[in-house]
């Protein structure tokens, strides 16, 4: 069967650079800001990368190399890095309402082992760098981060900006069989540290919350006490988030190293990809009650940059 669309992309892809067993891609992008649908808390996402070397076994973003007719086991060993990433921000940024929210980083880690190398998320940050008005977030798993600091803080003088530092356990042994390649959780509350010495608004997202894996009450309020303690200003928490692409790979996971849980998960996870109502409900209480205890916010907070453009529908600078 001919392939099409984006599967052709990237079937004609570029090879950049292959390390150990993953092999690194430049893949030609029509376009990097993506409209979300309506009920998210942003309009608009960004991801430089297609793929993610982190390899956490519950990641649902798998689906996006299914989508390019590849397996969802190839998610974290072929990374495509999008070309002209930051010049075509600056042209589509001219076409949608100013002032919106923006995430970075919703079906890939903008801080992957890759960004060391191919720079796409720090040539995002520069475009915003150079505007105003925008609300942006980022989320990452990755410590790598603060290397962009200085371009953080111009990023926060002229825009709303909310880092979002992943940490789903401070288990270091479970983190590692959880997410095989992503730094460990005590790198990712120093970066946290850092950040918010460095006036960068921060805050930790446990999500996705595991059932019977790190979902109790004892395991969470260690994490939101961390977190506090590391300067975080919010702590989220969601439930997992289990489609069938997901399921590939995170139900033989829970049958070899959390056989335990797997048969519930199987149970849980039968007719949807969502937690049942009820799970979500307890789970909500549990988290709230955590929030309370520990001064924390739900999510990222507003605040008014130094630089704002008070002009409703503004056209973005360069």
């Amino acid at each position: 069967m001919a392939l099409v669309g984006i599967a052709r992309l990237a079937a004609h892809s570029e090879l950049l650079e292959a390390k150990r067993a993953v092999q690194y891609f430049e893949i030609p992008a029509r376009s990097i800001l993506n409209r979300t649908k309506p009920g998210m808390p942003f309009q608009w996402t960004v991801n430089p990368y297609r793929g993610c070397e982190f390899g956490c076994k519950y990641c649902y973003a798998r689906y996006t190399h299914e989508f390019m007719e590849l397996d969802a086991r190839d998610f974290e060993e072929r990374i495509y890095a999008k070309s002209a990433s930051a010049h075509l921000l600056k042209q589509e940024l001219r076409r949608i309402p100013h002032g919106g929210r923006i995430a970075i980083g919703t079906a890939t880690d903008p801080y992957q082992p890759a960004e060391r190398k191919f720079g796409r998320t720090r040539a995002i940050l520069e475009v915003f760098a150079a505007g105003r008005g925008w609300h942006v977030g980022v989320t990452t798993k990755s410590d790598l981060i603060v290397r962009d600091l200085d371009l953080l803080r111009d990023v926060a003088r002229s825009n709303v900006l909310g880092v979002n530092i992943t940490i789903t356990t401070l288990d270091p042994s479970l983190a590692r069989l959880l997410e095989p390649r992503a730094p460990r959780p005590d790198l990712r509350l120093a970066a946290v540290r850092k950040l918010s010495e460095a006036g960068i608004a921060a805050g930790v997202f446990p999500n996705p919350v595991m059932p019977w894996v790190t979902d109790g009450e004892e395991e969470l309020d260690a994490l939101a006490g961390a977190a506090r303690d590391a300067g975080a200003r919010w702590f989220g928490g969601g439930p997992l988030f289990l489609m069938p692409s997901a399921q590939k790979i995170f139900l033989p996971f829970l049958d070899e190293h959390l056989p335990h849980v797997a048969a519930r998960y199987r149970r849980m996870y039968v007719r949807s990809g969502y937690a049942g109502k009820e799970y979500k409900e307890t789970l909500r209480r549990r988290i709230q009650r955590i929030r309370e205890k520990h001064g924390l916010a739900s999510g990222p907070v507003d605040y008014r940059p130094e630089v704002w453009i008070e002009e409703q529908g503004a056209l973005f600078e360069i």
